[in-house]
């Protein structure tokens, strides 16, 4: 730590000028107020804020700002008992030789006097002590000591209490946690529901003339299974069910709040539907080819537009399959979005053709008629509105890029306040690729960033040759994360640019928590304004330097903290196979765990 000037005795008179005198005051609360809600005790660690005052007025993005958050404390009311508590020499403390302090009176009337930070919980530190920062203000230039204790490079604890072993046997857990997940049940309900009245529907008509379900039901059914796939993909609907979910009041049984909490599995209804959809369509197929084979029906366009329809059908359910997705994410997302275009298109080509067969058959209603009849006409009105929807809010809006590093960006935007726990997709080519983050809200509430790291080519771009501008659509979505605030107190853990989400919820919507940042310099990756926004709602992170000490054992690190917090749950946000790990190693011992799945 930075050694200052030799310690003098505090001039409690002082103190109670400093608040009116326009520079900074450290204080760190020692004690802090319980809370109602909460009842666990709180951490012991201080807490710290900073603001800059240069005549009268606030300096902003100044690391030496300092503000005190505490109500019940101000210089004023500032005691030679209150004063030793925090670290700061006294009179009777400083004929003590055995209390160790590094401020002076000089220095808490400057502002600058450092709080002492010890003993954090579970890991050793590396405390970033240099008095460095420069403000500027209209024009003038006025230098700030700033004393950057406030967040901690932690190494990985040697003392981390030994995993409790898994229950129940290596094979059942495997199952249980990785081939029926909520999303496998989800779609296998989902596929259910299909295939058992497509079963009666068969049965029941295997001596109908001609063979089999009438045409127009089994086109119905198909086409409300697209509609529910599309639905359940929809922005408004995706943050309504979220707004229900993170409604369960905490007095709910943490057994029915951890199985709420898994609603961002909500992509099995989706693939579940779109799965049903095709067979529906497949029969469909089936039975036009034999009435055309028999004659009954001589409409070979009708013919033409199945079959392609079919394709389309089935090459966007092969896409989809995580394995070709992970392959080419580009190729499935061109494929998921003009192959579906071309399927509403031609599924109304095909119900208006349909239509015009019936209503020429002898005592036939008109066209209209028939057309406004038809289930189906009803429910492609549906999806084509929330097709078109999103593209009716497309806009390109001036982006503000900061550059924190070679390996990361920081992009601000002023075009709209943005709620707590979103995330906003954002594009340089709106018909190509869209890439989803999420949104950083700013503490002024008009404006929010977000964060983007090198993790591919689209990415690699935004960081060396930087926009200030970018195609955005539809509406922000609520993430995984939002669900956190169904539980008490969380854990959450991520890596490198997986802070951005974190932070997405903590300055928007802050609860208590515990984080684990593991990311490979974070100070020089990420900034400093980062790590500090992160301690402001965590004072003891465990903030680990990947090129210090190597890659921790995150699972392990992960128990310590929901056993020390006394966490409710855990959120990992982090690299699909990162996450996988740490969800599996909590829940496969009992513990609730979220974090992102392929098609959440």
């Amino acid at each position: 730590m930075a050694q200052l000037a030799p310690p003098q005795p505090l001039d409690l008179s002082k103190a109670s000028k400093i608040s009116s005198t326009g520079t900074s005051l450290v204080t760190a609360m020692q004690t802090p107020v319980n809370s109602p809600q909460d009842p666990d005790p709180p951490s012991t660690y201080p807490i710290i804020h900073r603001t800059t005052l240069i005549d009268g007025e606030n300096i902003k993005n100044d690391p030496s700002d300092l503000i005190v958050t505490d109500a019940s404390f101000r210089p004023a009311t500032l005691t030679t008992a209150k004063a030793s508590s925090l670290g700061y020499p006294t009179e009777d403390t400083l004929e003590d030789q055995s209390v160790t302090s590094t401020a002076s009176s000089d220095d808490l009337e400057k502002g600058m006097a450092p709080v002492l930070i010890r003993n954090q919980i579970g890991a050793n530190e590396i405390e970033k002590s240099d008095m460095e920062s420069t403000v500027r203000a209209r024009g003038h230039h006025t230098a700030y000591p700033s004393y950057r204790s406030d967040w901690r490079i932690s190494v990985p604890p040697d003392d981390v209490p030994k995993l409790p072993v898994k229950p129940k046997g290596r094979i059942w857990r495997g199952i249980r946690h990785n081939y029926v997940t909520v999303y496998q049940r989800l779609f296998a309900i989902c596929l259910a529901a299909n295939i058992v009245p497509l079963v009666v529907l068969l049965a029941t008509n295997r001596r109908s003339k001609p063979w089999g379900p009438n045409r127009g039901n089994v086109a119905t059914a198909a086409a409300a299974n697209v509609l529910a796939a599309f639905l359940i993909r929809q922005e408004n609907v995706i943050n309504t069910l979220y707004s229900i979910c993170c409604a369960t009041p905490w007095w709910f049984p943490l057994r029915l709040r951890r199985i709420v909490a898994k609603l961002y599995h909500f992509g099995g209804v989706h693939s579940g539907c779109a799965v049903s959809a095709t067979i529906w369509f497949i029969l469909f197929t089936a039975l036009i080819t034999k009435d055309y084979a028999s004659g009954i029906s001589d409409q070979p366009g009708v013919m033409a537009i199945t079959y392609v329809l079919l394709a389309l059908f089935l090459s966007i359910c092969f896409f989809a399959v995580p394995k070709f997705r992970y392959v080419s994410h580009n190729v499935f997302e061109a494929v998921h979005r003009f192959a579906g275009w071309i399927s509403v298109a031609l599924f109304w080509v095909l119900v208006l053709l349909m239509s015009k067969g019936k209503s020429e058959l002898a005592g036939a209603d008109s066209l209209g008629i028939t057309v406004i009849k038809s289930p189906v006409f009803w429910i492609l009105l549906v999806i084509t509105f929330f097709t078109i929807l999103p593209w009716l809010r497309l806009r390109k809006v001036e982006a503000f890029p900061e550059i924190l590093s070679d390996h990361a960006i920081r992009i601000h935007f002023k075009y709209m306040k943005i709620g707590p726990i979103l995330g906003i997709r954002i594009s340089d080519n709106p018909l190509k690729e869209w890439h989803a983050f999420a949104s950083i809200p700013a503490p002024d509430g008009q404006s929010f960033s977000l964060i983007v790291s090198d993790a591919g080519d689209w990415t690699k771009k935004q960081i060396q040759q930087p926009s200030h501008a970018y195609w955005v659509r539809g509406i922000p979505i609520t993430g995984v994360l939002r669900m956190a605030i169904v539980f008490r107190r969380v854990v959450l853990v991520t890596t490198g640019s997986g802070i951005g989400p974190i932070l997405s919820m903590l300055v928007s919507h802050p609860l208590p928590c515990r984080v684990l940042w593991s990311t490979p310099d974070p100070e020089k990756t990420y900034g400093e304004e980062i790590l500090e926004s992160v301690c402001k709602a965590d004072p003891d992170a465990m903030i680990i330097n990947t090129r210090a000490s190597g890659r921790p054992d995150m699972v392990a690190l992960a128990y310590h903290l929901y056993v020390q917090s006394n966490a409710e749950a855990v959120f990992c946000i982090s690299n699909p196979k990162l996450t996988r790990k740490i969800v599996y190693g909590m829940e496969s011992r009992g513990i609730p765990a979220y974090g992102p799945i392929w098609d959440s």
